[in-house]
Order: C-alpha cells, then structure tokens, then sequence
C-alpha cells in the first residue's frame, strides 16, 4: 500500500519539471504561468507524484494552468486530490469560479474534467496554432483549439 499522498505549496524552483511537461510540453508556455501563479505538489513518501498550477485570472476566477499525475500513479484518485484542493483553494480564497483548459484531442482529460464536475463552456480556436511552435497530436487527432471548461464553487 502507497503512502497517503500529502498536498503541499512548493516554490517556483522547486517546481517538477517532468511532471508540468507531462500537461503542457512546451516548457516557454510552462514558464509563463509558473512563476506568476502557485504550485502545489502532491507527495508521496519522498516521491513527488503530482502537480497543480493555479492562477488568479479574472475577478473571482481560478484557473487550472497545469495539473499532472505520474503516468505510472494515473487512474488511483491523485488526479481527484488535486482538482478537490483546487477547489479547496478557490473557496479559501473566495473565488466563485474554477477554470481549466485542454486540447482539443486530450479525449481522457475531457472526461477527466467532466466527471469531476466541470461543464464545457467554450473553445479558443487555434490557441495550440498560435501559441505552440511544435505540433501536439493526441489520439491521432492534431491539437488545435483549446477546449475551456469551468466549475462554480459554492
């Protein structure tokens, strides 16, 4: 049996660097939100096994900018942990709104967000085009349009 996984608020530099390309593979767009928003890292024993970035992006919104799970811990409720704290933090901190955004072609975190309780909400046309030097394909599907997905917190 795993140790019980911890969450905690880590600083910028301590930030794990696999775990933020594993949701985001362009470390400029990484470097972006990093160090204007929180991290958090969920650990187990002395295993980092998750990442969360959030960010303040409009009045009374908290944006989901990166959020990971060791690919060999994924499908074990970690994932789960870290959308609950999130949700935790924006309550904490007053905030009546989580958001998050995808890919297009990311079909496993679609329903990873849906079942956790986000609805989808919009879609940026061309974010991956416009914002991404190397081409992201997924599920034999190019990567495009960013898919926006947000949650209301009571």
């Amino acid at each position: 049996m795993p140790p019980p996984t911890q969450i905690h608020k880590i600083p910028p530099a301590e930030a794990p660097w696999a775990l933020l390309l594993l949701a985001d593979p362009e470390r400029k767009q990484v470097e972006k939100y990093l160090y204007t928003g929180d991290c958090y890292a969920a650990v187990q024993g002395e295993r980092t096994v998750g990442v969360l970035v959030l960010l303040a992006t409009e009045p009374n919104t908290l944006e989901i900018m990166n959020i990971a799970v060791a690919e060999d811990l994924q499908d074990q409720g970690i994932g789960k942990r870290l959308i609950a704290e999130a949700a935790k933090i924006a309550r904490q901190k007053r905030m009546t709104q989580l958001e998050v955004g995808t890919g297009n072609s990311s079909l496993d975190e679609l329903a990873f967000y849906q079942k956790a309780g986000f609805r989808i909400v919009g879609v940026d046309r061309d974010f991956f085009v416009r914002n991404y030097e190397e081409e992201i394909i997924e599920n034999g599907i190019r990567c495009v349009d960013m898919v926006r997905l947000a949650m209301r917190i009571e």
